[in-house]
């Protein structure tokens, strides 16, 4: 019997990490997801004027962060990712807040920065566009690592790729996604980025990272989150609310 991944690769070192601020112009989803994140997570700052302790998983090159940081002033956040070519280009987009001391950025993968904090230590936890990016194996450590930091009543605010477990309407919907991708970047003349895109997307799609909808939401559950909100969908985009109970 295989022993569970502990430890991810880095699937963005290379060409898609360094251009990564690209992804805003074939995939504007994503940057809409950012904000909702954001904004999400806005409306449940504490009101007392308490500092809310905040963890982003997959900061990338800062898109989510941004948006969390200008739509919620008053908290502290740790942002983690482990590849160094989108955390640098992340220090230069959010040097105002780093500055502050109201973020800091680490390089280390998400199960191991979870596995460095306390127990009900964190009030909210987020991220946009990571977890899919996990083997299963791993993805399946980080649930109850997430549900173990969170103190009661803290949530888990999740935007990401969430494959339809209607696979044939799926298939349909990634052949959409290829298809704009072709679109756009053929026409800037980037040939050398869309086969980058395209060689990722196929990871995404393997049986061993793929993140189906229905596997998700039964570990949320398994994790011990109740309830699990939908709070948005398009397509194979979708914002997820994990709930830790307050008791």
């Amino acid at each position: 019997m295989n022993e569970p991944q502990t430890s991810l690769e880095r699937q963005f070192s290379g060409q898609i990490g360094a251009e990564y601020e690209m992804l805003k112009l074939i995939c504007p989803a994503s940057v809409d997801m950012s904000r909702r994140v954001g904004e999400t997570l806005a409306s449940r700052v504490n009101k007392a004027g308490q500092t809310q302790q905040v963890m982003e998983l997959g900061c990338g090159t800062g898109i989510t962060t941004l948006s969390v940081l200008a739509q919620n002033p008053g908290l502290q956040l740790r942002s983690v990712d482990n590849e160094p070519t989108m955390l640098n280009q992340a220090r230069e987009h959010l040097s105002a807040w780093l500055d502050k001391g109201q973020l800091s950025l680490e390089e280390i993968d998400a199960l191991g920065a979870l596995r460095q904090c306390a127990s009900a230590s964190l009030d909210a936890i987020v991220s946009a566009y990571t977890l899919h990016n996990f083997p299963q194996d791993y993805r399946a450590l980080v649930y109850p690592e997430i549900f173990r930091v969170l103190k009661p009543g803290g949530v888990f605010i999740n935007g990401d790729r969430y494959a339809l477990d209607d696979t044939i309407e799926h298939t349909k919907l990634i052949q959409q996604e290829i298809e704009a991708y072709f679109d756009m970047l053929m026409k800037m003349n980037r040939a050398d980025l869309l086969e980058k895109w395209i060689v990722h997307l196929f990871s995404d799609e393997s049986p061993d990272h793929v993140m189906r909808l229905q596997p998700a939401l039964d570990a949320f559950n398994a994790a011990g989150f109740n309830p699990v909100e939908h709070r948005f969908h398009d397509g194979i985009n979708r914002l997820l609310l994990a709930h830790k109970p307050l008791i």
